[in-house]
């Protein structure tokens, strides 16, 4: 009996093997990397979308109340339907904790234009992000 050549080709079966949980590996964290940035797009457009109802809510409190637009303003003495839509601001929107003053919603009225900025910081986020909404408040007072 001769003794059996080696085979060049022995242990080729296990390296493919490896090479494919490795390609296979790549493929799912890549999929959990889309995952992460979905969810953060999802949460961010939930913002958008309540910052621009919150400054389109406050508008129509200013159409039924007219009379006393200039109480609205931010800079003014307090004014409740104004003070209790900025707690309700602060409740649905995240605030920079560490300094709550950069995401305080800001109301400015010049006659009958009105800016209404609503400003929220996501948690684990440095920048602030806001919503503007200009309106012209006009009509019988």
């Amino acid at each position: 009996m001769r003794p059996r050549a080696p085979n060049k080709q022995q242990g080729i079966m296990l390296l493919e093997a490896l090479i494919g949980i490795l390609i296979f590996s790549i493929g799912i964290l890549a999929m959990l990397g889309m995952q992460a940035i979905g969810m953060r797009a999802t949460i961010d457009a939930k913002y958008r979308s309540e910052a621009s109802y919150l400054a389109n809510q406050v508008i129509g409190q200013m159409w039924v109340d007219r009379t006393n637009l200039g109480n609205y303003a931010t800079t003014g003495p307090a004014y409740a339907p104004r003070d209790e839509w900025v707690a309700k601001v602060d409740t649905l929107l995240p605030r920079n904790a560490a300094d709550p003053t950069t995401t305080t919603p800001i109301i400015a009225v010049a006659g009958q234009q009105v800016t209404i900025t609503v400003r929220w910081m996501r948690r684990g986020d440095d920048s602030v992000n806001q919503h503007v909404a200009i309106a012209q408040i006009v009509g019988p007072s």
